[in-house]
């Protein structure tokens, strides 16, 4: 399952200091200029569970493989991207490509790094983002417009549905509205139709990192900035993450033992791209669920509503193939009980069949006949 999260925003917000902090690497470029990203960077991270080191620990696992979520970081953009500028096109293409947006918003002052619009402003700062993007996905409908118009003259039903879904979607942004705050003015199909044709950049589900100085740390709560830009999301229902990319960087720089005491020290209890990394898992609509033995404890990924076969499937698609039932034990009932061996002894561990939603936090062992 490829599910990735774009790293986007204006350029010197402090997206390619985030992204190799996320992956841990100095892949992307920094500097103190507009543009020293061009191509995009692609970056595995491991999702922070730590039901997974529990169940490891329980179960006496030789090895711990994590979930991951894939993040790219893309060149900043600017006013007039949907028009070329900066790159603009070869940027956009990029965002097409992935399934949720990061949007990193500046809310911090610092003079010797130069903001492209001349003053700190995060809310003017994303809508010139939205706005691109908004005007990216119009120029795409109105080309995809003139053909569907020109078929339904001639009868055809597909064309005629075309037709309807691109006139909602033409009005919508039109409005200078994205996609994503007016998706319950569409049947599924039609958002499927468009997701699968026109791959809009607007209807992507949406996260605000606010880049913050450290002496806001942990919370930014005298930071005006933020409270400018999380008053925005609120009105969106977009989920807002509040870190500082100068610190997330000095932290990994750290040797892995001293980095629990140094977040202590600027009162944080965990990183801030751990609940990033948390929050574009939520944002893709995903949930885990854990295999666990002596062998190894794997946390694996899928989409919420999945039954088990297809979770099944994430392991091999033979498993999905000869599905036979899977035996289902939640994390938390689990971790009462004290091993899965003695959950079994209890009865607590269930038989469930091919029609069984996976629940997040589902402990499961699967039988199968190929």
């Amino acid at each position: 399952m490829k599910m990735n999260v774009g790293i986007v925003g204006l350029p010197n917000v402090g997206k390619s200091t985030i992204f190799n902090a996320l992956t841990e690497t100095g892949k992307a470029s920094v500097a103190n200029y507009p543009f020293c990203t061009i191509d995009p960077n692609v970056g595995i991270v491991n999702v922070p569970d730590e039901r997974l080191y529990r169940l490891a620990q329980m179960e006496r696992s030789k090895s711990i493989v994590s979930a991951t979520i894939e993040f790219v970081d893309i060149a900043g953009l600017v006013r007039g991207a949907s028009r070329g500028e900066g790159l603009g096109n070869q940027f956009l293409a990029n965002i097409r490509n992935v399934s949720a947006i990061a949007h990193v918003v500046r809310c911090f002052e610092d003079e010797d790094i130069v903001h492209v619009e001349g003053s700190v402003n995060p809310v003017r700062d994303a809508e010139i983002i939205e706005a691109e993007l908004i005007l990216a996905d119009l120029q795409s409908i109105e080309k995809r417009y003139e053909k569907s118009a020109k078929a339904a003259k001639t009868g055809s039903k597909d064309a005629k549905f075309e037709l309807f879904v691109l006139e909602k979607t033409k009005t919508i942004l039109e409005e200078i509205q994205p996609l994503r705050l007016h998706l319950d003015k569409f049947e599924s199909e039609e958002i499927e139709w468009l997701t699968k044709t026109l791959y809009p950049l607007t209807i992507k589900p949406i996260m605000y990192v606010a880049n913050i100085p450290e002496e806001d740390l942990p919370e930014g709560e005298n930071n005006i900035y933020l409270e400018q830009i999380k008053e925005k999301a609120e009105k969106e229902k977009a989920p807002v993450v509040t870190l500082c990319g100068k610190v997330e960087q000095e932290i990994i720089e750290l040797p892995r033992e001293e980095r629990e005491e140094f977040l202590k020290a600027l009162g944080l209890e965990e990183p801030g791209l751990n609940k990033m990394i948390k929050t574009g898992y939520t944002l893709l609509d995903l949930i885990t669920y854990f295999t666990a033995g002596e062998k190894e404890a794997r946390a694996w990924t899928i989409k919420k509503g999945t039954k088990a076969p297809q979770a099944a499937g994430e392991i091999h698609s033979d498993i999905e193939r000869g599905f036979i039932a899977a035996e289902v034990i939640n994390y938390e009932e689990l971790v009462k009980i004290g091993s899965i061996q003695k959950a079994k002894e209890l009865g607590a561990v269930k038989i469930e069949g091919k029609e069984y939603i996976v629940k997040d936090g589902d402990v499961m062992y699967f039988r199968f006949n190929v």
